[in-house]
């Protein structure tokens, strides 16, 4: 069948690709694959975190830099960046310890929500003071920032306990912790505010009553999947590679079911997918050692896409636009989830300098306000152009910042066991 329309059909070898226009999104896969490679292995020989390379990359070769990637790509960089995110998360689980959590738990969940709290009413705050910002605005504002970055943070977890750096007092497995909970918290009370402002009845404090059971559903439903699986597993011999696929499968199913309920009910995914491999590696530990193998040799594809993409979603003109009173909120803010974390480590074991590696690790910002930044914009939010200015600039500074804090001060203030 020949194609019509705008289609090509170029051959390649004896394949065909369908295009309208424009880089083919195969090509722009090799784009990002080719590219990224060398970004991560430059910045990693200057010292830097190697994120921050590819990051950069996607700015520039995104569609508000050199145009470099098909919109087809551009489409699906949504469901691409949640599928990196899953692979991380599901390696995370896999890499916990029972005993290590148990350790961290009440301060995890102290630093789950006390943070981005204080981060996001300190922001709604003062935007009503420099922005003229209405009560629902300045909450829209504050909660869109106020979230941490999972994919940047989590791997750098993952990193430092590999390396056993800080897992004396399991100072990761606490981030690690917190940042998968931390979304959940600022994403609700953005909805709420989001309500607000669209003057539905929706009622703030049943929303925030909301995040427990949020929390609880996703936990359970990890937990009943991870046991569904650990059933299988024992009852027929499945191929590492295919246990590999038939869990991540079934956690983009989960993520999806979030989508679909959310207007409903509230479930955290993402804590449930992490929950799955936090069973598995509990009741078959063997095979949990092999699927994190396995699983650490797909993020190497999965971290490059996951980073460029988001990368490719920043655009620095919007950035730029946000200003001095742009600088101004997202220091405001970083002041306010600093005491956050202060407030959350007090009456712990932790030292000083654990407790300050603990403030730096929760500064980047990335994945939630690349995804949330323009929803006020296109919902028409008076103001949502500022407030996706704002959201933009604060990954532009945070990501790096906290980057390359964590790589540069991890062994200066942690511990390092033998």
């Amino acid at each position: 069948m020949t194609p019509t329309g705008n289609y090509r059909a170029i051959p390649v070898g004896v394949f065909f690709v369908i295009n309208k226009g424009g880089i083919f999104m195969a090509e722009s896969l090799a784009v990002i694959l080719l590219l990224g490679l060398p970004a991560r292995r430059i910045f990693e020989k200057l010292k830097l975190p190697g994120l921050l390379g590819m990051l950069i990359l996607g700015v520039l070769i995104g569609p508000h830099g050199l145009n470099l990637l098909q919109e087809d790509m551009l489409h699906i960089s949504t469901d691409l960046r949640t599928i990196a995110l899953i692979i991380i998360l599901l390696r995370a689980g896999l890499g916990l310890n029972k005993n290590d959590l148990k350790a961290v738990g009440i301060n995890a969940l102290k630093m789950s929500c006390i943070p981005g709290l204080i981060e996001g009413f300190f922001i709604a705050l003062a935007s009503m003071y420099f922005l003229n910002f209405t009560f629902a605005q300045g909450g829209m504002l504050g909660f869109i920032i106020a979230a941490v970055s999972p994919a940047v943070v989590v791997p750098s977890m993952l990193k430092l306990m590999e390396r056993k750096v800080g897992t004396n007092k399991g100072v990761p497995t606490l981030i690690l912790a917190g940042a998968s909970i931390d979304d959940v918290f600022a994403i609700t009370i953005f909805s709420a505010f989001l309500g607000l402002y669209s003057g539905s009845n929706m009622n703030i404090g049943i929303q925030v009553l909301n995040i427990p059971i949020s929390i609880i559903l996703g936990v359970m439903a990890g937990v009943l999947l991870g046991l569904v699986f650990i059933w299988i597993f024992k009852k027929y011999h499945i191929r590492d590679t295919k246990k590999i696929l038939i869990i991540l499968a079934v956690s983009i199913l989960l993520n999806q079911l979030e989508g679909i309920l959310k207007t409903r009910l509230q479930v955290a995914s993402l804590l449930g997918v992490m929950t799955i491999g936090f069973i598995i590696i509990e009741k078959l530990p063997k095979v949990a050692e092999r699927l994190a193998n396995k699983f650490n040799k797909i993020w190497v594809f999965a971290e490059i896409l996951l980073f460029v993409l988001v990368g490719a979603q920043v655009d620095v003109k919007v950035a730029l636009d946000a200003g001095i009173v742009g600088l101004i909120l997202i220091a405001i803010g970083l002041v306010g989830r600093s005491i956050g974390v202060v407030i959350s480590l007090l009456g712990s074991n932790y030292n000083w300098k654990e407790r300050l590696f603990c403030v730096i690790a929760y500064i980047p910002k990335a994945t939630v306000q690349a995804a949330m930044g323009a929803v006020p914009l296109s919902l028409g939010v008076e103001a949502g152009d500022t407030i996706l200015a704002i959201a933009v600039l604060s990954i532009l500074i945070t990501a790096p910042l906290g980057a390359i804090g964590i790589h540069s001060l991890a062994d200066r203030l942690l511990i390092k066991e033998e």
